[in-house]
């Protein structure tokens, strides 16, 4: 379809899916020549892609929407930047801004803390052009997937250590500024013997000398970007400390150069001001870049729990080869005390290995043949081997840094309305100085052009969007982070939010409140039968029979060390049960009809069954030699730390429901052992769904718990889904939260750990905004008139670099969260 073309159109590529025929192609078409602006579109069904020409004025989004409304989707990928020389919030906008304007992309998000960049696209976007509309904007960029995080450690470390020089050189070039200057007015003498030795004109000069080695020296890189930025209309921290620190020299060059041209009484020199504001703000990014490394610091970990090289069995001999030269089918060997180093499954050998650094369980894991191991963890006493079934980024490790990585790059709700603050920030504070400035020109006291000149810069200088762009991603950085290290894993930064708001956390049963196998739970002998002698010949019967009631007695005996002779005459009865000699013993194990069918009474068990019965369990009995010599039942029972965990989560002030698709009587009977508030039974998957719906109302916000592919469409659906991480793939993909051990425990964990980052961030916020709405007022000396209150430059510099230092150091107190201790004795 086309339409008159300008001679600024240009193409934009689209790729679309869900086109089926030609009429999708027309639906298509029709939508995108309908957006204002759009002078032709051109669909091709085989390639799913759309070749649309529009002005300059048509941005990518709007034809994103008309895609979609047309009952569509843009095929979607990812990239991931890391971004250099970004300071402040207002660098945060500026590249969001200009990559959200190169064509193909749908959306951008920078994250400040992490100096990232998320981008979605749709169509043929070449890294190189992102990179290249983020040079442009005067900042760096390199494809994240290019960079090791050895290499980024590396580069942090050589920023730091380049910012430590700088304070060094700064501040001992300062000092005599300071001491010149200052001391003249604060102590006794001082005055007389600057006069005595070099004079008022050589302290003038030698301030001069000194202040201009600092500003353009170690503070030449807040001119290098704030000039630039002025000049391109996007004016950030940098500009307002160049604007700030270059007006405070030049006025005090011209009072020593030319002071005849300066109302008379104004030709004060500010040297010192200059000087001290460039030194403190360099110590306040010194820290900043310390406390920074600190909130990666979870990333490096990880990184660090992978060893270097693998003992791999190849041509009979077994050679260590670098983890990099590792490959799916290898047959790896590990000794006690070694790391394991890919995923796999042991083929020979036992051990116990501890997998805290994954899991965040403390205690050793025992591995036989057929187990899983996980790359990473550690081996603590035995020897074994294993099959690699995966390496490189497919192993358990690799993922959970991808996630924590993703999680950190994040962007909270809450932070949209931070970002739109900080868009007009920088300005505001602009227009705000040059506003001080006037007024105290025009209505001051005298020296008035010395009033408004101090003022001013003061204005410039204490404005601090730094603490308000850190005050988010610092908090989240750090607290997924630490949910990592709690084998709590963020598929979603976002979840951090939502899982606060939560009102009702619904678990599924099976696999997530209980163990998810039947297993033995009861079995209580008759008078004149031993424990042991009914279950190795009970066990001995079931062993012939397929039925899972059967393999759970089996493995009872066998975990009980008991041997089992083989039966002979097996047989089994639909509905009633089985029989078998065993060892010229006459075994028979079923219902209670079987028992009446052979003439037995079972009402000596009538207490036992009662009991039973109500605990949702279908008992069982066992005849030897024609007596009644047992009672037994056999059902999936609650996971150790299952009841503990609905405890810990009541004492959160949260109601606690069960979704389960079991039979209503099973289902309450869990749910009065586990302490369940609320049970929702006999439901399909498209059921737990409605019921998450159902407990939704009055607004509240659910929470769902679950481990299967049934739960997936219920883990999209619910306000934040958390699967149980030895659960099902589909289940993981499906969820926000993953809980790496299978620890119901991990729930209030992650629940206690998103409060207590979101009061972090309140806390940071807060201090933030309150800090620039309190100080900005008094540095531009509205309290002058009332209460002689002036601020004045240096102390600015102070403050403003004590602010980001403040929001660093508060959300790195989330690197020493713990559950608290009221909900910790409810789980005792």
């Amino acid at each position: 379809m086309d339409a008159k073309t300008s001679p600024r159109d240009t193409a934009q590529t689209l790729r679309i899916e869900g086109m089926r025929c030609a009429s999708c192609v027309a639906h298509v078409e029709k939508a995108l020549v309908q957006v204002t602006g759009v002078s032709s579109a051109s669909v091709n069904l085989a390639a799913g892609t759309a070749l649309v020409t529009a002005g300059p004025e048509v941005s990518f989004g709007a034809l994103a929407e008309a895609v979609k409304k047309a009952g569509y989707e843009l095929v979607r990928d990812e990239l991931t930047l890391d971004i250099e020389g970004m300071t402040c919030a207002a660098c945060v906008g500026r590249v969001e801004k200009v990559l959200k304007r190169v064509p193909g992309v749908l959306d951008a998000s920078v994250n400040l803390a992490a100096r990232r960049a998320h981008i979605e696209t749709s169509g043929s976007v070449a890294p190189a052009a992102l990179v290249e509309a983020v040079r442009k904007a005067g900042f760096g960029a390199r494809p994240a997937a290019d960079v090791t995080e050895s290499a980024r450690a590396a580069t942090s470390e050589a920023e730091e250590g380049e910012l430590r020089r700088a304070v060094w050189i700064a501040a001992a070039l300062t000092l005599p500024v300071f001491v010149l200057e200052m001391g003249s007015h604060l102590i006794s003498g001082m005055h007389d013997w600057v006069q005595g030795t070099i004079g008022h004109q050589g302290s003038g000069w030698l301030q001069f000398v000194l202040t201009t080695l600092v500003l353009f020296g170690p503070g030449l890189r807040f001119f290098r970007k704030g000039i630039p930025a002025l000049v391109r209309g996007a004016p950030d921290m940098n500009a307002l400390v160049a604007l700030g620190t270059g007006a405070a020299w030049s006025y005090s060059v011209v009072a020593l150069l030319a002071p005849g041209v300066l109302p008379e009484g104004t030709a004060n020199v500010y040297f010192e001001a200059a000087a001290v504001i460039v030194t403190l703000i360099l110590v306040g990014r010194l820290l900043e870049a310390r406390a920074r490394g600190r909130t990666s610091e979870a990333i490096r970990r990880l990184m660090r729990i992978q060893p270097r090289t693998a003992r791999v069995v190849r041509d009979g001999s077994a050679r260590e080869l670098a983890i990099e030269e590792v490959v799916v089918g290898d047959l790896v060997e590990v000794r006690p005390g070694e790391k394991i180093a890919v995923d796999g499954e042991v083929v020979a050998g036992a051990s116990y290995v501890d997998e805290s650094m994954i899991t965040g369980e403390p205690v050793p894991v025992e591995k036989r043949p057929g187990s899983t191991v996980v790359g990473g963890t550690l081996n603590t006493r035995g020897a074994f081997s294993f099959r690699a079934t995966k390496v490189g980024a497919d192993t358990v490790l690799a993922q959970i840094i991808r996630m924590v990585e993703t999680a950190q790059g994040a962007k909270l709700p809450i932070q949209a309305l931070v970002d739109k603050v900080t868009m007009v920030f920088v300005p505001a504070v602009m227009a705000a100085a040059a506003l001080t400035f006037g007024v105290w020109l025009a209505f001051g006291p005298e020296p008035a052009l010395s009033f408004a000149l101090v003022n001013a810069v003061a204005v410039l200088i204490v404005a601090c969007p730094c603490a308000m762009g850190l005050a988010t991603p610092t908090s989240i950085m750090v607290a997924t982070g630490r949910a990592a290290a709690m084998g709590v894993l963020m598929r979603k930064g976002d979840a951090l939010q939502a899982l606060r708001d939560a009102a009702i956390v619904a678990l599924d049963k099976t696999g997530t409140l209980t163990i998810g196998r039947p297993e033995l739970t009861d079995l209580v002998v008759a008078e004149g039968f031993a424990h042991e002698e009914v279950l190795a010949l009970v066990a001995a019967v079931e062993r012939r029979s397929e039925h899972p009631i059967a393999e759970a007695i089996v493995a009872a005996a066998l975990a009980e060390g008991l041997e089992l002779a083989d039966p002979e005459g097996f047989e089994a009865a639909a509905g009633h049960g089985v029989q078998a000699t065993v060892g010229g013993r006459r075994v028979e194990v079923g219902a209670d009809r079987l028992m009446r069918r052979l003439g037995l009474d079972a009402g000596a068990f009538a207490d036992t069954a009662e009991r039973l019965g109500d605990e949702g369990k279908s008992p069982l009995y066992a005849a030897i030699d024609g007596r009644l010599a047992a009672i037994l039942a056999v059902a999936d029972p609650l996971k150790p730390g299952s009841v503990q965990a609905v405890a810990a989560l009541h004492a959160m002030g949260l109601r606690v429901a069960m979704i389960t698709g079991d039979n209503a009587r099973t289902a309450q009977a869990i749910a009065r052992q586990a302490g369940i508030d609320e049970v929702v039974a006999e439901v399909l998957p498209d059921g737990k769904v409605a019921a998450l719906q159902g407990l939704r109302r009055e607004g509240r916000k659910v929470a769902f718990v679950g481990d299967g592919i049934n739960d997936a469409p219920a883990l999209a659906e619910a306000d934040v889904g958390i699967a149980i991480g030895t659960g099902t793939d589909v289940a993981i993909e499906s969820a926000d939260i993953v809980l790496m051990s299978g620890d119901l425990a991990g729930v209030p964990r992650a629940i206690a750990l998103s409060r207590a980052t979101m009061r972090n961030i309140a806390q940071n916020l807060f201090w933030a905004f309150a800090y620039n709405t309190a100080l900005i007022p008094l540095a531009a000396g509205v309290f002058y008139p009332s209460a002689g209150l002036l601020l004045s430059p240096v102390f600015a510099a102070a403050a403003m670099s004590l602010s980001s230092v403040c929001v660093l150091t508060n959300a790195l107190r989330l690197r020493r969260f713990e559950l608290p201790a009221s909900t910790q004795a409810n789980r005792a």
